[in-house]
């Protein structure tokens, strides 16, 4: 068998029903579309319109808010870090910068304002992190490790109860 020889199976493809071509064809004249009208024209577009009622989007309240200015953090958990410096992707003995971890593929920083420590998981060696910013509970467990965490917008969010 070629390319060439393939043809599709029989009544596979219907052909399309010829608008617009007298009154014995069944769709003469108005072609099927009844008369007059937007309807009848080409290029409509009412979606979402209800007939003159008032449509749901607008019956329905908004709700919520987006802030427009909102910061948005990559995270870093422990756990993806001491993995990272495990597999020798990072060195623990220099300083570790936001930088740094998006160039060794731990955190992506392409739609992200910074990257935020988190304390899941844990960490064993003593690091030295400057990230945008950091949990209580993630700070604590660096410091436990001998580390330091340097946070850019100089403030550790406190452990929300």
């Amino acid at each position: 068998m070629k390319l060439n020889e393939i043809r599709d199976n029989p009544g596979a493809r219907l052909k399309s029903k010829r608008l617009g071509r007298g009154i014995g064809s069944g769709k003469g004249k108005t072609s099927g579309k009844g008369v007059k009208g937007q309807k009848a024209r080409e290029g409509v577009s009412l979606n979402g319109f209800e007939g003159g009622q008032l449509p749901i989007y607008r019956r329905l309240p908004k709700r919520g808010f987006n802030n427009i200015n909102r910061k948005v953090f990559a995270p870093l958990n422990l756990d993806a870090l001491s993995a990272a410096i495990e597999a020798g992707k990072l060195n623990a003995a220099e300083a570790i910068t936001e930088a740094k971890l998006a160039e060794a593929g731990v955190v992506r920083l392409n739609k992200a304002d910074g990257v935020r420590l988190l304390a899941r998981g844990a960490i064993s060696q003593a690091v030295t992190l400057e990230v945008s910013g950091a949990s209580a509970a993630a700070v604590a467990a660096v410091e436990q490790a001998g580390g330091k965490v340097t946070t850019l917008g100089g403030k550790v969010e406190e452990a929300s109860a």
